[in-house]
């Protein structure tokens, strides 16, 4: 499933590529044949992202008008284990290929992909859908197709609001706000490493930033959220918006300080992390070999050594 950083990317590669046109909206698989109907012709003049929710704001009318925000209507995809945008479009179209899964590679990485066909403007002609497409976003230059998304519905902006209303702070967004994360998970019976994918608790992050972040924090995936001093706790919210702030920037997620930073040339997707995916391999910072444990369904990993496990309260 992709991690929050890569549908903050899907928000601003549709405001770059698509925003102000008004697209042709079809769903060539059939399944959303109505929603589509309810969008085509319409112009994309918002995208938002909260967490692993992608918001895409239609509306009727000219550029320039302004409709207001209560006259929109938002596409909502949730992409869950299995969803994945692809773009394509004429020389002058310059964005990522593909968003989300499936993945041929450990981890979450997106290559900016300028002209994806070398036909000039005027001359492109769109690909035929390929698979189940549930989407289809035609625009003048490029086209973007979704594919296997675990949700995909036109909401009114009450409906967008309590979608939102039931998620956890977004560390990349603007109104994330840490003090609510440490309320939600400070005091919990349950354990840090849940609570962090939790995403009525923290909205956005994954299995990749929730082993990274506990690693960099000391803390064991174990640990109780009411055992973890309020402090610890900011500092893991501010880490995790640093993190994910460069994941939106780049497209790559990387954890490694570079104190730390390791060339390894046999397994470079893993030399990118301390703890994730390095079972049995040495931890980048102490060299203890690295430990994972399944977690509600979820593969998690730490050290031993630098994430000491809980103590038994008595």
């Amino acid at each position: 499933m992709p991690e929050g950083h890569s549908i903050h990317r899907l928000a601003h590669a549709f405001a770059e590529l698509f925003g102000g046109q008004a697209l042709a909206v079809s769903s060539p698989q059939g399944r959303f044949a109505d929603g589509a109907a309810l969008l085509d012709g319409h112009r994309l003049l918002r995208t938002d992202a909260h967490g692993k929710h992608l918001f895409l704001g239609f509306a009727a009318g000219r550029v320039g008008e302004g409709p207001a925000d209560a006259d929109l209507r938002w596409l909502r995809v949730h992409l869950g284990l299995y969803g994945s945008w692809t773009f394509a479009g004429d020389s002058t179209f310059s964005g990522p290929h593909a968003i989300g899964a499936p993945r041929r590679r450990v981890g979450e990485e997106e290559q900016a992909v300028a002209g994806i066909d070398a036909a000039a403007p005027g001359e492109w002609t769109p690909p035929a859908p390929r698979g189940a497409v549930r989407v289809r976003l035609l625009g003048t230059h490029g086209v973007a197709d979704l594919t296997g998304a675990a949700a995909c519905e036109v909401v009114t902006p009450a409906e967008k609001a309590a979608v939102q209303g039931r998620l956890g702070p977004d560390p990349i967004r603007a109104d994330g706000d840490g003090e609510e994360f440490v309320r939600r998970a400070g005091g919990r019976r349950r354990a840090i490493g849940e609570l962090l994918m939790d995403q009525e608790v923290i909205s956005g992050v994954g299995n990749i930033y929730r082993s990274e972040s506990l690693h960099r924090a000391r803390l064991h995936p174990r640990r109780l959220g009411r055992d973890v001093p309020l402090a610890r706790l900011r500092a893991l919210w501010g880490d995790l918006a640093t993190l994910m702030a460069d994941g939106v920037a780049t497209g790559r997620i990387v954890t490694v300080d570079a104190e730390h930073a390791l060339d390894d040339a046999a397994d470079p997707e893993a030399a990118r992390w301390y703890v994730y995916h390095r079972t049995g391999r040495p931890c980048l910072v102490c060299g203890t070999r690295v430990s994972e444990t399944d977690m509600q369904g979820r593969r998690v990993f730490w050290c031993s050594r630098c994430q000491r496990a809980p103590r038994r309260r008595t």
